[in-house]
């Protein structure tokens, strides 16, 4: 591996695509912690001291759709709940540019917080707008779909 490669690798895969042996490891730990999950979606690893550790099904089925994203290779970031993001990081997050997520804070259609000159979104407001719009997309599709039917009918 080159300088300029071992130093893309370094970065993790929230600022970069994951590599062709990533993709394939994340594929294969996928399966094997899957298939290590008992009925109840218990998951044990051994532990430093040799002891079994037991990994609580919420937590298991988190690791293996982790894994999942990356076998897919996708680029990965872990965001805490109580997070504040930048404009840029919650643009990106929700795949608009920087400009039309500013217009949506200005609205009010998406709350922030102003830290001296600039904008922090929390990440329960992001996540509330992006649930809020899907609704609004699945409910005028049932309506077309409706719609479509009551002009079958006629």
């Amino acid at each position: 591996m080159n300088e300029n490669t071992q130093t893309e690798v370094e970065k993790g895969l929230e600022k970069r695509l994951p590599t062709p042996e990533e993709i394939n490891s994340a594929a294969h730990a996928a399966t094997a912690i899957a298939v290590a999950m008992d009925a109840d979606g218990n998951l044990k690893v051994s532990g430093q001291d040799g002891d079994f550790v037991h990994i609580a099904p919420a937590v298991g089925h988190l690791i293996v759709d982790l894994l999942g994203h990356v076998a897919s290779g996708n680029m990965v970031t872990l965001v805490p709940v109580g997070t504040m993001l930048t404009t840029q990081e919650a643009a990106d997050m929700l795949n608009v540019s920087r400009p039309h997520l500013t217009k949506l804070l200005k609205s009010g259609e998406i709350e922030f917080e102003e830290v001296g000159k600039h904008r922090r979104v929390p990440l329960e407001a992001l996540v509330a707008y992006r649930d809020r719009k899907r609704q609004d997309r699945e409910n005028a599709l049932d309506e077309l779909a409706r719609l479509g039917q009551a002009f079958d009918a006629a």
